[in-house]
C-alpha cells in the first residue's frame, strides 16, 4: 500500500479518526458487491434491503473511498471466514457481525486489535464491552461497533399505578408484579402488561438475558437451581396478570399504539414505534431488578479482520471511521443501533429513538446490572436452546406443570445440545476452557 512508506498504521488510524479516510485507489477485493468495488465488508447485520441501503449510505459518508457491504447469514458467515482463513484466501477485509458470531473465530481466525482500542480508549468504550472483544484472552480481537437492548415501556397513565414509593427507573421484580396487578384492577379487571409471547415473539429472551439472571446470577449453569424454580413461579404469576393476547404478540409496539397494552417489555427496534403520535405520553425505563442484580441483554455488534486479510491498513481506517462519535450516531439515525462509544444522544434524534438511548445506557450503568448475551457458538443450533426456554414457559406457566421437575427434564436436554456443539459457557455464566453445562 502506497501510504505505509510515509505514514505509520497510528498515523492512519488516528487520521480516520480526525477527518475520515483518505482516498481509496484499490480495485475489487473478489467478492461480488452489488456493484461495488474496492474494500469488501462482509456482514451479518442490516440484512434487510432498506437497512442496508441506509448503511451504504453511511460507509460513503463516514469513509472515502469504495466499500463493498456484503451481508451473510450468521451461519455461511462463519463457516466462510473459517474456510477462507484455513486456506489462505481471505477476500472479505473487514468483518462486523454479534459477539456470538465472532467470539468463536477468535483467536485463531481473526487478528489482534488490541492496538485500535488501545490508542483510541478516550472514545470510552464500556469496560464489560472490551472484555468481550477479549474472548477470554488477554488480547482484542474485534473493536465494539453497536448495540441494542430490550427495555420496559410504558404509558404515563399506566404510572399512576406504580407501588408506593416505587421507581418506575429502578423497579424490582415484585414492583413490577404488583403494579401489574394494581393496574388490572383498576382497569376493571383487564391486564395491562403485555410481553412478546407469540411464535415469532422474542420472550425467550426475557428468560435468557433478564428473569433467569436477576433471580440466579446465570443463564446456563443456574439453569436448575432452587433460583430458578423461583423465578419460573415468579413468571406464572405474572402471566396470569398480562394481557391474554401476549401469546400471540410477535412485537409490543403494536398492540400498544392501539391501547391493548401500556405497559411492555421488548426488544427496542419492536418498541420504537408506540411513542409516535404521543412521545410525551411514553416512557422507556430499565427492566426490573431481582435478587442478584439486573439482568439485561447486550445485543453487541463488533468489526474485526480476519486473519491474513487483504489490505489491513485500510481496513483499519474504516474500523476506526466507524468508531467515530458522529459516525456512530449516524448510525443510531439510519438503523436505531446505539453507540458503544461515550457521546451525547443530539436532541433532533426522532423522540422514541432518545427515550430508547436513555433507557438502554441506564439500564447498562445501573448499580447492580449483569450483562447478559444471547448463546455464543451455538451458530444454527441457537433455536434449539431457545427452544428449551420457550418449552419450560409452555410447561410451568401456560400448563401450570410443576418447574422443579420441568426443569431438572429441561437441564438434560441443554446439557446434550452443548456437549455436541461444544461450546464454553457466555456472559453472565463464567467463561471457561471446558465445555458449558448446567450445575
Amino acid at each position: 500500500m502506497a501510504e505505509r512508506g510515509t505514514l505509520s498504521r497510528r498515523g492512519l488510524l488516528r487520521g480516520a479518526l480526525a477527518t475520515g479516510a483518505a482516498s481509496l485507489l484499490a480495485g475489487c477485493t473478489g467478492f461480488a458487491t452489488s456493484g461495488t468495488s474496492g474494500l469488501t465488508f462482509l456482514s451479518t447485520q442490516f440484512t434487510p434491503l432498506d437497512e442496508a441501503e441506509r448503511f451504504r449510505a453511511l460507509l460513503r459518508k463516514a469513509f472515502d473511498g469504495d466499500v463493498g457491504y456484503v451481508t451473510s447469514d450468521p451461519g455461511p458467515f462463519t463457516t466462510q471466514v473459517r474456510s477462507q482463513v484455513d486456506a489462505g484466501a481471505v477476500r472479505a477485509s473487514v468483518i462486523g457481525g454479534l459477539h456470538g458470531d465472532l467470539a468463536p473465530l477468535a483467536p485463531n481466525h481473526l487478528e489482534d486489535l488490541t492496538d485500535i482500542v488501545s490508542d483510541f480508549s478516550s472514545l470510552g468504550w464500556p469496560p464489560e464491552y472490551l472484555e468481550l472483544a477479549r474472548a477470554g484472552t488477554n488480547r482484542t480481537w474485534y473493536v465494539p461497533w453497536a448495540q441494542a437492548s430490550y427495555v420496559l415501556a410504558a404509558h404515563v397513565d399506566a404510572l399512576q399505578h406504580l407501588p408506593s414509593g416505587a421507581n418506575a427507573e429502578d423497579l424490582s421484580y415484585d414492583q413490577l408484579l404488583d403494579w401489574a396487578i394494581t393496574a388490572r384492577r383498576a382497569n376493571n379487571n383487564r391486564p395491562v402488561l403485555g410481553l412478546p409471547g407469540g411464535p415469532k415473539g422474542l420472550l425467550h429472551r426475557f428468560f435468557q438475558g433478564y428473569l433467569l439472571p436477576s433471580f440466579t446470577g446465570g443463564q446456563i449453569t443456574t439453569f436448575r437451581s432452587p433460583e430458578a424454580v423461583t423465578a419460573w413461579e415468579y413468571m406464572r404469576e405474572l402471566w396470569r396478570n398480562c394481557v391474554p393476547a401476549s401469546t400471540n404478540y410477535a412485537q409490543m409496539q403494536e398492540p400498544m399504539e392501539a391501547g391493548e397494552v401500556t405497559v411492555g417489555w421488548d426488544h427496542v427496534s419492536r418498541l420504537v414505534n408506540a411513542p409516535r403520535r404521543e412521545p410525551d405520553r411514553w416512557r422507556m425505563m430499565p427492566a426490573p431488578s431481582g435478587p442478584k442484580g439486573r439482568g439485561y441483554m447486550a445485543v453487541l455488534t463488533g468489526l474485526a479482520i480476519p486473519k491474513g486479510a487483504p489490505d489491513q491498513d485500510r481496513a483499519r481506517r474504516l474500523i476506526a471511521a466507524l468508531s467515530r462519535a458522529e459516525t456512530q450516531v449516524d448510525l443510531l439515525r439510519a438503523n436505531a443501533f446505539f453507540p458503544t462509544v461515550r457521546t451525547p444522544i443530539p436532541d433532533d434524534l426522532p423522540p422514541a429513538i432518545r427515550l430508547e438511548a436513555g433507557a438502554v445506557a441506564r439500564q447498562r450503568e445501573s448499580k447492580g446490572a449483569i450483562l447478559s448475551l444471547p448463546p455464543v457458538g451455538l451458530g444454527s443450533r441457537e433455536g434449539e436452546l431457545s427452544k428449551v426456554f420457550r418449552d419450560c414457559f409452555e410447561t410451568i406457566v401456560l400448563k401450570g406443570g410443576n418447574a422443579r421437575s420441568t426443569v431438572d427434564a429441561q437441564a438434560r436436554v441443554v446439557n446434550q445440545l452443548l456437549a455436541d456443539a461444544k461450546v464454553p459457557c457466555w456472559a453472565p455464566d463464567p467463561r471457561g476452557a471446558g465445555i458449558c453445562e448446567v450445575s
